[in-house]
């Protein structure tokens, strides 16, 4: 049988969602359906829900193309299955998530999405569409929809501001949780030169700067979405019935929340229920431990783990070579370049030995490929500050950080460029280069050597805010380390070993 309400009753080995859930009002609007959405942020509304603490449900607003049909046909429910290792111990949980209430596709259904503004109930505003969606763009608000996230929220904000006539209570707590430095602070700063470019009034402008709070905030939790085969068969012959959008996620989790205003903080009364959700002042000691240990250590790795055929994160950290280059990548490069002011390096190791274990868990099939989309944005937002600081520290090329950076290049190599997308291939097999900057990487890759290649990309500012051909040791050391990938069919493991320490 397939996961709906009309089943719940039959469901003996998990808890179901009381009848009465269902009658619960909209308080969130959700921009995005994405796993870690889902597994995070909805997660902690739905366990708040079934302790009668924040006692609202959530609308999502689907951006992308695809259908939402396995939502409608289990009424929005889905399965979220909790697996991994946590003080020691196994972790095996599963729930049902009843927190969503319906998906309304803004490209078709745009006008519904607006009547929502309407909705004098509605209170909280989330969001994660990558670390790409927060960007000021030239939308205008009476498109149908507007195409950039910033634009289509712009125009919610605006419509509930005409419904109410700017009654200063019917603001929202907008939190973005998009992997972005300060990303509530970035995302205003979108949002009122979007309204002047839009020629939005000054009351306006007034209203969603005083009415509404932006809160910064921070996620952490990898959720890879669907169990592979042989695991969904388990799973389902536990739970007993079938799931088409069940999700799998590790047990660690953590939103850190931004805020001084005491409403605020009782309005996001779900932080009550869980040790993951914090709610402080300022999140800056877990951003920075999040973005570049965990985040960095992912994004420095992936190039070098597919190159090395490694599908899986769990799958690099089981091979001897590679689990030694992410751990000292972390402890010998990361920390020290990070420690600083109000974090310490013991906070940083220790967070750093907790992310080895959750890259060990047995039970996540992370796939590298997914982690490499938008993979020079996240190269540089990540690691390239990272980067700098070593160098300035150190005085020194950073030797993990530069050969995960060579084979980043040699990833974004395209073979293949059909009708503007680009697709590169290792180890005969063909992927897409999922990246708004792939055609840069295609160019720079017309030259004929590696040096050229890797000067042309290291010397656009447009990619890293800087010119990394100022660091001479930095820039030589990637062309060498580009070279011997290429040319040694055993170039991964030889330059790992040759830049490990004994």
């Amino acid at each position: 049988m397939n996961l709906s309400k009309n089943i719940l009753a039959e469901i003996k080995e998990i808890e179901i969602p009381a009848d009465d859930y269902f009658d619960l009002p909209e308080k969130v609007l959700q921009f995005g359906t994405g796993v870690l959405l889902r597994g995070l942020p909805d997660y902690f509304i739905d366990k708040a829900n079934k302790q009668n603490i924040f006692n609202g449900r959530i609308v999502v607003v689907k951006s992308t193309d695809g259908s939402s049909e396995n939502f409608v046909q289990q009424n929005y429910l889905y399965t979220q299955c909790i697996r991994g290792i946590e003080n020691g111990n196994n972790v095996e949980e599963n729930s049902i998530n009843a927190s969503i209430s319906r998906i309304i596709s803004a490209k078709n259904n745009w006008n519904e999405v607006l009547q929502c503004a309407a909705n004098a109930e509605l209170q909280l505003i989330i969001s994660n569409t990558t670390e790409v969606g927060i960007a000021l763009t030239d939308d205008g608000i009476n498109e149908n929809p507007p195409a950039s996230f910033p634009g289509k929220l712009l125009a919610f904000l605006y419509k509930r501001f005409t419904i109410f006539n700017g009654d200063i209570s019917k603001g929202f707590i907008i939190i973005p949780t998009e992997l972005i430095i300060n990303n509530a602070d970035k995302l205003l700063a979108i949002l009122i030169e979007l309204s002047k470019k839009n020629n939005l009034s000054q009351a306006f402008l007034n209203w969603l700067t005083n009415a509404n709070h932006f809160c910064n905030s921070l996620v952490d939790r990898i959720v890879p979405g669907k169990p592979p085969k042989e695991q969904l068969n388990d799973i389902e012959n536990t739970i007993g019935y079938k799931d088409q959008v069940i999700i799998v996620s590790e047990p660690y989790s953590l939103w850190a929340i931004e805020t001084k205003n005491k409403l605020v903080k009782e309005i996001l009364s779900f932080g009550k229920v869980d040790k993951g959700i914090i709610i402080a002042d300022d999140i800056n000691i877990y951003r920075e431990l999040k973005l570049r240990l965990l985040n960095g250590a992912h994004t420095f790795s992936c190039g070098l783990a597919l190159l090395a055929d490694f599908a899986t994160v769990k799958e690099a950290m089981d091979d001897e070579t590679f689990s030694a280059f992410v751990k000292q990548l972390m402890l010998n490069e990361i920390c020290p370049s990070i420690t600083e002011n109000n974090l310490s390096e013991e906070d940083a190791i220790n967070f750093s030995r907790k992310v080895l274990d959750r890259f060990r868990n047995p039970f996540i099939q992370h796939q590298w490929l997914g982690i490499t989309m938008q993979y020079s944005s996240k190269m540089c937002m990540r690691n390239v500050p990272v980067i700098l600081n070593y160098i300035k520290r150190f005085d020194k090329n950073p030797s993990l950080m530069s050969l995960g950076f060579a084979a980043h290049i040699l990833f974004m190599k395209p073979v293949e460029v059909n009708a503007g997308k680009c697709f590169g291939e290792m180890n005969g097999n063909k992927y897409f280069i999922n990246d708004d900057n792939a055609n840069l990487y295609a160019d720079a890759w017309k030259e004929n050597n590696t040096a050229n290649v890797v000067k042309k990309i290291l010397i656009n500012e447009g990619l890293w805010k800087t010119d990394l051909t100022k660091f001479n040791s930095f820039t030589q050391s990637i062309i060498d380390d580009l070279d011997l990938l290429i040319k040694d069919k055993n170039g991964i493991n030889n330059c790992i070993k040759s830049k490990l320490k004994k």
